[in-house]
């Protein structure tokens, strides 16, 4: 497959020089662009997949009547999280 470029980009010279300080070495700052665009990329496609499963849950509960308390599902995730930080102080 063939490659494709990004359009060129400027920047205040300060956000230049801050990029490049924080770079790994052997980094580049092509390849430290390239991987923020893929991480953006990969949170906005999860975002735009969380909303859509929330709207077709939405939709479900609105079609069934069926509602969890928001108060039962707090408890729940609390109590997923004690276990969890329990487990990893027992590791």
């Amino acid at each position: 497959m063939k490659t494709a470029t990004f359009p060129s980009l400027r920047v205040d010279p300060q956000l230049r020089q801050d990029t490049e300080s924080v770079l790994q070495e052997g980094e580049s700052l092509s390849q430290f662009i390239e991987k923020a665009v893929r991480s953006q990329v990969a949170l906005r496609q999860a975002k735009a997949d969380f909303l859509a499963r929330a709207l077709v849950s939405r939709d479900k509960a609105r079609a069934t009547g069926r509602y969890v308390d928001a108060d039962a599902v707090v408890g729940k995730l609390r109590q997923r999280l004690q276990q969890a930080k329990d487990e990893r102080a027992n590791a």
